[in-house]
């Protein structure tokens, strides 16, 4: 009998997954890798392939959708499923789990660091104070949902993570000086006081590597800021704890006359 393994990289590299995911993928007979829900902009697939010891086949979005290849080798085989972050972020991938179960293929998982998790850590924000996320996406799949977002949140004191759009197969990666466009050009259209020129936001590019920056500023500033290479996000701060606040200051170099602390 086979099983399904889900196998989460981190956000950065190859290195980035568990002792735990290389033991699960060098026990499987086929491995896929999934890379259209994130960017992991220096992942080596010659370097995990040596890493691992196996061939790593690359799948699409309507491969994974679909699924019916994947648990039918799963029934007999052993399959892993290599994924950008924490395995499970993405809702393809609980599907297919639920899939799995239910057609009682043993189900591994081997959870690795994903945006979500590491955003916390690096600006100093604490995690339970977050609200909802959202994505900001492009142009041509227009969306309200980040503005209203945001503003649910910031009514509630709570801090916001904006994930950006990507389209891989593209090659496109909003950046965060988009997003912040695109936020305030839906302020002007609904002139609701979201959004102000001296709003905080926060800058993260390729978050969890050794390149990774963080950066903070008014918007309007901000939106000027050369973040460099994908992936970016944006966070927007709630009330901030006075911890916060001096984490900001040191670790996203906010103005400390910028904060307001409860």
């Amino acid at each position: 009998m086979g099983s399904l393994n889900f196998i989460g990289l981190g956000t950065y590299d190859e290195k980035g997954m568990t002792l735990y995911g290389l033991e699960l993928a060098r026990n499987c007979e086929i491995i896929f890798l999934e890379h259209y829900t994130s960017l992991m902009p220096y992942l080596n697939l010659e370097s995990l392939e040596r890493i691992i010891g196996k061939k790593i086949i690359i799948i699409d979005r309507k491969y994974l959708e679909d699924g019916s290849a994947i648990l039918r080798n799963a029934m007999e085989k052993d399959v892993a499923i290599l994924i950008p972050g924490d395995p499970f972020i993405a809702t393809t991938h609980i599907d297919l789990r639920i899939r799995a179960e239910k057609q009682n293929i043993k189900v591994r998982v081997a959870h690795a660091p994903s945006i979500i998790s590491i955003v916390p850590g690096e600006t100093g924000l604490q995690n339970y104070k977050f609200g909802k996320s959202a994505t900001i996406t492009f142009p041509d799949n227009y969306s309200e949902v980040p503005y209203d977002t945001l503003k649910q949140n910031l009514s509630l004191g709570l801090h916001t993570l904006l994930f950006l759009d990507i389209k891989v197969d593209e090659g496109k990666y909003m950046t965060a000086n988009d997003g912040m466009a695109i936020l305030m050009e839906i302020e002007n259209r609904r002139k609701e006081g979201i959004i102000k020129s001296n709003t905080l936001v926060i800058g993260i590019a390729r978050a969890g590597g050794p390149n990774q920056l963080i950066k903070g500023d008014v918007i309007e500033k901000l939106i000027c800021f050369d973040f460099g290479p994908p992936p970016h996000c944006l966070v927007f701060p709630g009330r901030l704890h006075f911890m916060e606040a001096e984490a900001l200051v040191m670790l996203a170099k906010v103005d400390r006359e910028l904060l307001k602390v409860i």
